[in-house]
């Protein structure tokens, strides 16, 4: 069996993705790591074992992401490329959701945005807000450094506590607009807020942000699907975040299964597709 691998190399986690010739996917993996090198290696030569393959099946191993540029050998003698991240995360994108077109928006450190359908894959811009805003604000706000018990910390918050609504402004009834809607982040802090509150808070910032950038790029590009993809997939609320983004500004949200690995995806899909 040929098998031709995916590598998204990034500060603090890989993705890898084997695909067999015929675009058959064979299996996912996520490794964390301080170093994005020995993140790498790591990674692949747990993905071989896991999946009982021998390093002879392996026929390329495409590398994309951060850290990719700090690989500039084959690995382990396995003949290996690496390909630009935004090709990457529009073609992994396009693959997980069965779209055509769309706007693929990488959640991770920070936020990519891609168009990416027939004319081609564009990277339109990014922001410096994602899951390293969260980390960083976290520690100071909350005392807590890693991102997962920052998530954890937030389930147990109440938004209520921290953000202003149209509702604690505003009595009228306002059509375009949900009582519930933020009108401001953080511009409520009533007393006795937790931490918990503040990590709330804080999740809602970094997601709402990134909800309303996505539809201001959707009405410039003229687009209706956004895929999301990347690490903040996986936080518990982020559907009901996007899901209420969806019915105030009819625009499409996707999270695909497997999400977390859509660049990996694409860096080996990118080969595959120069191969046909």
């Amino acid at each position: 069996m040929s098998v031709v691998i995916g590598i998204d190399v990034g500060g603090s986690t890989t993705k890898i993705v084997g695909y067999t010739a015929m675009r058959e996917q064979i299996g996912m993996l996520k490794v964390e790591a301080a170093d994005p090198v020995t993140s790498a290696y790591g990674a692949l030569g747990r993905f071989i074992n896991d999946n009982n393959l021998s390093l002879s099946e392996v026929e390329h191993i495409i590398l994309t992401g951060v850290g990719a540029a700090l690989l500039s050998k084959d690995i382990y003698g396995i003949p290996t490329l690496c390909v630009d991240e935004f090709e990457a995360i529009g073609l992994g994108g396009l693959a997980l959701s069965g779209k055509k077109d769309g706007l693929i928006v990488s959640m991770g450190t920070g936020t990519a945005f891609v168009r990416a359908g027939k004319e081609g894959i564009t990277h339109i811009g990014g922001a410096g807000i994602g899951g390293g805003k969260n980390v960083g604000l976290g520690a100071k706000l909350c005392g807590v450094k890693n991102f997962r018990s920052i998530v954890e910390l937030a389930e147990k918050g109440n938004l209520e506590k921290v953000d202003l609504n149209i509702k604690d402004i505003s009595t009228a009834v306002i059509s375009t607009l949900s009582p519930d809607i933020t009108a401001s982040n953080f511009g409520k802090m009533e007393d006795g807020f937790s931490s918990a509150d503040l990590a709330a808070g804080l999740i809602n910032l970094v997601f709402q942000t990134i909800g309303m950038l996505s539809v201001f790029a959707c009405r410039n590009e003229k687009v209706k699907d956004v895929v999301l993809t990347g690490t903040l997939t996986q936080v518990k609320d982020v559907r009901k975040v996007f899901d209420m983004l969806r019915q105030m500004h009819g625009v499409n949200f996707i999270i695909p299964q497997h999400a977390i690995y859509a660049t990996a995806c694409g860096a080996a899909l990118s080969y595959l597709n120069k191969k046909k």
